[in-house]
């Protein structure tokens, strides 16, 4: 059940992330995740952005963000072990949290928000009409590096875990 939690919330997480570091910090490693026709209309913007409170605000949220999500995997790790798991236990759990929060990326994020929502182009409008928006699987390569990296993560997490 826990496992389960942990990664509705790493979702939910990631997609708060997205939604407030586009709001707010719009920069260049934002725009490395885009299509090239994206990254090209974006660029004029990105390479002229002030120095303003919001984009300051969402440094700051960019930091706590990362220590929130950094935070789900250790509190899975605590509770791995204060419910005494094995290496297979906690192999399993972390490769849960890899495999949903991988899932969410692939299709909740690239497949829905970026191809069947407006959801960049209201906050980035100088993208409408990029053709980038459409085309599902233009990370390939970087989404099949990710799923071979993830087990790799899991097994390391999990090998520290019953160190601990």
């Amino acid at each position: 059940m826990t496992t389960a939690l942990l990664s509705v919330v790493q979702c939910i997480w990631m997609f708060i992330g997205i939604w407030v570091v586009t709001v707010t910090l719009p920069y260049k490693g934002l725009a490395d995740n885009f299509p090239n026709d994206v990254r090209e209309a974006l660029s004029p913007r990105l390479d002229h952005l002030p120095l303003s409170p919001k984009r300051i605000a969402g440094m700051i949220f960019l930091v706590i963000w990362c220590i929130g999500f950094i935070g789900i995997y250790v509190f899975a790790g605590r509770d791995g072990i204060l419910n005494g798991f094995t290496f297979g236990q906690f192999l399993a759990r972390y490769l849960i949290l890899g495999v949903s929060i991988k899932l969410f990326d692939i299709i909740g994020l690239d497949y829905f928000l970026l191809t069947k929502t407006q959801f960049f182009q209201h906050y980035l409008p100088e993208t409408k009409g990029c053709k980038g928006w459409q085309v599902f699987g233009f990370n390939r390569k970087e989404q099949i590096r990710q799923c071979i990296m993830i087990p790799i993560f899991c097994i390391i997490c999990a090998w520290i875990c019953t160190l601990l």
